[in-house]
């Protein structure tokens, strides 16, 4: 096949893979519940309740790692960080950048795209209390290294949390491991940076320990680093 389309047809072959699997008993049980039960204001949706893959641009320069789905907002939409208020700040801040064409993300056919980066997760299925076990987040390592090595043009990975951080070291052999803040910016072995942000979670925005400026801010640098 061209070069110019295998990123793109790799991507979309994982998009599948990820929408079909069923390796992870807990989370299959997990996300086919929290389908069916539905959030009382959800309860006329129908609730993707599968793996959600990655979303965005096939020759990103920025990856926006999160942890897992959320179980009422992409266990729902069945686009990652769409539908919740993690993902409104996150593609409001995106937009501030250039990186999304619009500020919302609500549901798949909504026309948002992204330019020059692509947004997923360390685990691809929602999981109970937010927390993914071990072997879940190893299991789903496979996914995400074929995503990391299908964005060829990848300069910087964007981590949401510290979760996020540690699956983006493991992927890009950063060790010793250095310790996670918000702002913090690691160099891996490959050349690739790390940029680490506080995870735009309501326990995060709603204390403010994460504030908009705070978030443009890590959106700035990765911009810069990746020569948009």
């Amino acid at each position: 096949m061209p070069a110019s389309s295998r990123p793109s047809q790799v991507l979309a072959a994982l998009h599948d893979d990820v929408c079909s699997c069923r390796r992870c008993p807990r989370l299959v049980e997990w996300r086919e519940q929290a389908a069916s039960e539905k959030r009382a204001s959800y309860r006329d949706e129908d609730y993707w309740g599968r793996g959600v893959p990655g979303f965005g641009d096939p020759s990103a320069r920025i990856l926006v790692l999160g942890l897992a789905p959320a179980a009422h907002g992409a266990n729902r939409t069945g686009r990652i960080f769409t539908g919740d208020r993690s993902g409104d700040w996150l593609y409001r801040a995106m937009h501030r950048v250039g990186l999304a064409n619009q500020p919302t993300s609500t549901h798949r056919g909504d026309g948002l795209k992204l330019r020059g980066a692509w947004v997923t997760s360390a685990v691809k299925c929602a999981p109970p209390d937010n927390k993914p076990e071990p072997s879940e987040r190893d299991v789903c390592r496979t996914f995400l290294r074929r995503e990391i090595d299908a964005l060829s043009k990848l300069r910087v990975v964007v981590c949401l949390g510290n979760f996020a951080y540690e699956a983006a070291c493991a992927e890009f052999g950063v060790r010793p491991r250095p310790k996670f803040g918000h702002g913090a910016e690691v160099r891996s072995p490959s050349g690739r940076w790390l940029v680490c942000s506080f995870h735009p979670s309501q326990q995060n925005t709603f204390t403010g320990r994460l504030t908009e400026p705070m978030f443009d801010a890590v959106f700035d640098r990765a911009v810069e680093l990746a020569g948009l």
